[in-house]
Formats: structure tokens, C-alpha cells, sequence
């Protein structure tokens, strides 16, 4: 049984016994998220489920009195630990409460709450016309306020962007409980420095969110799907190159290797040939006749590099290759009990020779490789599988994964793409950025956060 501090008892009686739960279940339930390697974590001594930002703004007013650690989370679907408790103590601040939105239709802008599912968003804004682009894969049960804390991205951010470019504004509460507001419901804004991008990927470590505004832009009105299929992994690196550089812009561009092929094909039954080496999934929208041409472009690329490729003739078959690309992740358990999945990045133009290095990975620790991802911005997700009742091949597994991240870093990349730093990468951010940058992150932090208190122990040490 929780003693239950003199804090949380005062967080009781500001919010209310509804708002702050002490039982074992709920703290152990808010304990972790989804990250898949095993990391330290301790568990909450509360879960604080604020309703608006009047809860909030006390909320943070008596954790800075009594230095209390405040973890933020949304839905909890992050894949590197930076929803997890890690210093004994702290509550878990769940945004899930937090799930009002008011659109603005003729200004095409949005006033977001944290906890808001990004799908229930999108399938709103579609209904009148407008499109919200970012779709990391977690999006049917993620939050735009968890989407905002990691910069997300998706398949479609190829064309569109990651979540950065569609936020133009937030309300947040930093230390002792300071309320500010930054940005406005306009595109244009260069009034001072650009504190809202400050936020937008700091990882709930600068303060906590309580408001987001976003940018909403029309909904295309045709899309059309293409599934290329290749024999040989450096054409798809030319491929990609000679697709990017054409003036069509796929508004998705996916890679699956033949490992990854394989195991979709077995665990879906979906129709995927057994005798490549990659495929691509093209995606390309916008209006009806310029959809049909920049078919023909795409697949006039494909037949001049020999690629073998189909048009899916309807939507049907269009959602049954999606599912193909995005069953992957659990898929992937066919394989092996653990995974160890980097969201790496590399430059377009190195791609040819990044995915062959890191698939010899494979073989150098005897561990199945699996690679795909967002192969038109250079993110690729590299999946280390292992047994996790081994653990021989655990270390084996994380040996092979600091290798990732120095290819990556080696070709002039990055080592994540939209999973954040969190609590598994914090080892590799100063090889990446140097010491001197992160010591300037560090600084930043100080400003907003003078006594480490929002989400202590992420990104860096």
C-alpha cells in the first residue's frame, strides 16, 4: 500500500479524488508505454487525469512547491520510453481527459486539446473538406499532444511534412505554474524567436502542453496506389532518387525488404510474391487528372529501370497493400519474442548503399534483420529480432543496434526519425550532435524547466 505523500495529498484536494488515483492497479497500468526493449522504470506515486487547463496550471503549481516529477502522456504508444516514470516519487499526467477540439473552417486552423486521437481528428476535418496530414502508424488510438512531444511523422509526411509543419501555435505551462501562449491561427508569424518549434518535438521535457493550434489544408480528391517489385536492392536507391527528382511527389513512398515481405505474406495471407528482394508501395493524390499523370510518370520510371509494378484497380485492393505495409509490426513477432526497432534516417542519395549495410548486420550477429519504412525521406525502420528468454542474444541484439545508429550517423543521418530520443537513445544523441549542442539543449531546458522536473531523465541525462 502507497504511503501517500503530503503532495499528492494536496493534489487531491485541488482536483478532487476523481482526478488523482493512488491504486496499485492504475500505477502499474501508467508505468510503462510501448516501448519494446526492456528500460528502467519505477512506479508513479499517482496517475493525474486533468480535465482542462485550469488543472493543469495547479497541477504544475504544486508539483514545482513540492518538487514533484511530472511524467506527461498521452496514449501511451511511444517506442522509446518517454511516457515512463523514472524517478520514484513522480505522477504520471495522462491527457486522455483532454480531448476537445474546435475547428475553424474558413481560417482552415484548428484549437486542439493534448488528448485528442488523431484518427477521430482526421475522419472530422475529411468530413468538411480539410485534411490533417501527419499518420505515424499508431495513429488510430495516438494523440496529437503525444504526435506534438515527438515531432511524429508517417507515410505521408514524404509529401506533406511531419507534425511540426501543421503546428502554428500552443498554450503550455512551464515552471511554478507560468502560463504562456506562442504562435497564432495564421501562417505568417515571425514576431520574436520561433518557441513553439521548441516544443514541438521536446519530448514533454519543457512543460505541458494544454492547447495546440494546427493548420488544416484541403483534402485531395483522388489518390492512387502502385506496388513495385524488385530484384535487387540498389535499384530501389535509384528508383527512389529518379522518383524524387522527377516533379511527381508521391504522397507516400514505402519500403519493405524481402524479410519483411515474407512475413506479411505468412501472417496476413496477403498476396506478395516470394521471389524479390524488395517492393515499393507509390502512393500519389491531389486532383483527378493530375493523378492519372503522374501515374503514368511513376510508371514510366519503373519500366525504364526494368521494375515489374501494378496499379491497384480499386480501393479495395489499394487498403489490402496498405495492410500489408502496415500489419509489419506485429508481424514481426513471427519471428522472434523481442525486437529492437530503430527509426533511423539517411540521406535519399545513400540509400543504395545504407540498406545493404545494414542487412549484413544480420549475418555478422545472427540475428534476423528486418527493414522498412518511410524510404522517400531516408527513414528507414531496421528491426533487430532476438529471443527474449536469451540473454546471449539480447546483447548480441544491442550490440548490433549501436552499429545502426553509427551507419546512420556514418552516411550523415540521423539516429531517429520519429521516435524520439526517450529514454533508449540518450546514449547516442551527443555522438549524433555533438557535446556542445547537447550541453546548449541542456541550457534551453534550464529556462523552461529550472528544477528538472518535467519528465527528468529523457532525451539526455
Amino acid at each position: 500500500m502507497i504511503i501517500v505523500s503530503d503532495g499528492i495529498k494536496r493534489l487531491i484536494k485541488a482536483l478532487g479524488e476523481n482526478k488523482v488515483s493512488t491504486s496499485d492497479v492504475e500505477r502499474k497500468l501508467y508505468s510503462y508505454d510501448a516501448t519494446p526493449i526492456p528500460v528502467k522504470s519505477e512506479m508513479p506515486s499517482a496517475v493525474v487525469f486533468p480535465e482542462g487547463k485550469e488543472d493543469v496550471k495547479r497541477i504544475v503549481e504544486i508539483c514545482y512547491e513540492e518538487g514533484i516529477p511530472m511524467f506527461p502522456r498521452g496514449a501511451g504508444s511511444g517506442l522509446t520510453g518517454g511516457a515512463m516514470p523514472t524517478d520514484r516519487g513522480g505522477v504520471v499526467i495522462s491527457f486522455e481527459r483532454m480531448n476537445r477540439f474546435k475547428v475553424d473552417r474558413d481560417n482552415a486552423t484548428a484549437v486542439v486539446e493534448p488528448g485528442v486521437v488523431t484518427y477521430d481528428f482526421q475522419k472530422y476535418v475529411e468530413k468538411l473538406g480539410l485534411f490533417y496530414p501527419p499518420d505515424p502508424s499508431s495513429y488510430k488510438y495516438s494523440t496529437i499532444g503525444g504526435n506534438v512531444a515527438e515531432n511524429a511523422g508517417g507515410p505521408r509526411c514524404v509529401k506533406y511534412g511531419v507534425t511540426r509543419e501543421y503546428v502554428l501555435g500552443i498554450t503550455a505551462v512551464i515552471k511554478h505554474g507560468t502560463v504562456i501562449r506562442t504562435g497564432n491561427p495564421v501562417i505568417k508569424d515571425v514576431a520574436g524567436y520561433d518557441i513553439t518549434k521548441f516544443f514541438v518535438g521536446s519530448e514533454g521535457t519543457l512543460g505541458l502542453i494544454t492547447e495546440i493550434i494546427v493548420r488544416l489544408i484541403p483534402k485531395p480528391r483522388a489518390r492512387r496506389t502502385l506496388l513495385a517489385l524488385f530484384d535487387d536492392l540498389p535499384t530501389v536507391g535509384k528508383v527512389v532518387t529518379s522518383l524524387m527528382t522527377s516533379g511527381v511527389f508521391p504522397s507516400a513512398l514505402e519500403f519493405m525488404d524481402k524479410d519483411a515481405i515474407s512475413v506479411v505474406r505468412e501472417y496476413k495471407g496477403i498476396d506478395l510474391p516470394d521471389d524479390v528482394e524488395a517492393l515499393l508501395l507509390i502512393e500519389v493524390d491531389g486532383n483527378p487528372p493530375s493523378v492519372e499523370e503522374d501515374v503514368k510518370v511513376v510508371g514510366g520510371i519503373l519500366k525504364d529501370a526494368g521494375v515489374s509494378y501494378r496499379i491497384a484497380k480499386d480501393g479495395k485492393e489499394e487498403e489490402e497493400l496498405w495492410l500489408a505495409r502496415k500489419s509489419l509490426g506485429p508481424a514481426l513477432a513471427k519471428i522472434k519474442s523481442g525486437k529492437i526497432n530503430e527509426d533511423i534516417v539517411v540521406p535519399r542519395s545513400c540509400l543504395s548503399e545504407a540498406v545493404p549495410a545494414f542487412r549484413s548486420l544480420s549475418e555478422k550477429y545472427g540475428l534476423p534483420v528486418v527493414i522498412f519504412g518511410h524510404i522517400g525521406d531516408g527513414n528507414l525502420h531496421v528491426n533487430i529480432m532476438y529471443d527474449k528468454s536469451s540473454r546471449e542474444e539480447e546483447e548480441r541484439a544491442e550490440k548490433a543496434m549501436e552499429e545502426v545508429f553509427d551507419i546512420a550517423i556514418g552516411f550523415g543521418g540521423s539516429i531517429t526519425g520519429e521516435h524520439g530520443v526517450g529514454l533508449t537513445k540518450m546514449a547516442f544523441l551527443e555522438k549524433q550532435l555533438g557535446k556542445e549542442t547537447v550541453n546548449i539543449m541542456r541550457e534551453i531546458k534550464k529556462v523552461f524547466d529550472p528544477l528538472n522536473l518535467f519528465n527528468p531523465g529523457k532525451v539526455f541525462s
